[in-house]
């Protein structure tokens, strides 16, 4: 399924229905007074986290949303039907923004979460709402309100407990496929993850977290090299941030700085997160290389493993959990 994680449309509400100017009509009651109800509201477009959606794919054909109107009024006191809502099912982790000012409307990040980005029109009074002791046949009405128009875009930030990053070919969608159910597409040429993949990743029976592979880095995503750094904002949500360098790269250090500068050119707040740093794909090293692998990057303890054996996963599945749990704990 292609992955949608940014839509825009229009909304608009529903026109309340107007008020009734009318009079109670009755064999032998001459002066029956008013009796005109009142407009029913117009519905609002509602848009609702749904637990079943992980992406924005189904809205991203429609442009406009239009929520029904209210009826209208009629004698008897007979008030008008309310107008339907429009309810737009959305993933969790969706922001909300006002398209015109950019001010953020919402964030939608719990199930069964709602917002109202477009309000319905109230409906109008009938005339027997305006019946006063000294105004007894008031003959006339409220016209029903229009309803809210607004223009929405969406974004989706994914919500995972950690985040793989690293350049592409380095091993993250092999790593997931692994430590997880997720089947994300596994190729030997970089760029084979083109889109984020979510894996739940279980430590014990009762501990598991939420895993996402982002698709590769290169030096200058920032500036929309490669595949630019869009998908980078579904790692501002993660809490731990798992670095991925191949083993067989010629400078550690190089592609360590490359991922930091990327991440820092997008949001300065991810360089705070919690890290790890795995050197990848250990089974692709000679043995007597291995005996020079460097143990820390920038004062950074660095783990190794081999998707492939499973040699060093188990340790840095157990780390990234320890990690999580002390956050918890703070």
């Amino acid at each position: 399924m292609k992955f949608i994680d940014e839509v825009s449309f229009f909304a608009e509400g529903g026109r309340g229905g107007d008020g009734c100017v009318s009079f109670r009509r009755e064999k032998y009651v001459p002066k029956g007074g008013p009796d005109g109800g009142d407009g029913g509201n117009g519905g609002s477009v509602v848009l609702a986290v749904r637990p079943n959606i992980s992406t924005l794919i189904d809205l991203r054909h429609k442009v406009r949303y239009r929520a029904g109107s209210g009826g209208n009024g009629s004698g008897s006191n007979r008030h008008g039907r309310n107008g339907a809502d429009v309810i737009i099912p959305v993933p969790r982790g969706t922001l909300v923004i006002d398209a015109e000012s950019g001010r953020i409307l919402g964030d939608l990040t719990e199930e069964g979460q709602q917002l109202i980005v477009a309000g319905g029109g109230r409906g109008g009074k009938g005339n027997a709402q305006f019946a006063t002791p000294t105004r007894q046949a008031p003959d006339f009405a409220q016209e029903g309100k229009a309803g809210g128009i607004s223009a929405v875009r969406l974004e989706l930030k994914l919500l995972a407990d950690v985040g793989l990053v690293g350049l592409p070919n380095a091993g993250k969608s092999t790593l997931l496929s692994v430590i997880s159910a997720a089947k994300p597409k596994i190729a030997g040429y970089p760029f084979t993850t083109l889109v984020p993949n979510l894996g739940i990743v279980r430590h014990s029976d009762e501990n598991s977290a939420v895993f996402a592979d982002i698709p590769g880095l290169i030096a200058g995503a920032s500036q929309g090299k490669g595949l630019g750094d869009r998908f980078l904002r579904h790692i501002e949500r993660t809490r731990v941030l798992i670095f991925m360098i191949d083993c067989l790269e010629e400078s550690y250090e190089d592609v360590y700085h490359t991922l930091l500068s990327e991440l820092e050119q997008f949001d300065t707040s991810l360089l705070q997160k919690p890290r790890l740093v795995s050197l990848t794909k250990l089974d692709l090293l000679p043995e007597d290389a291995r005996l020079h692998l460097p143990a820390v990057i920038d004062d950074q303890p660095l783990l190794t493993i081999s998707s492939a054996s499973g040699e060093g996963v188990r340790e840095l599945v157990r780390t990234a959990f320890t990690m999580l749990g002390e956050l918890r704990d703070e």
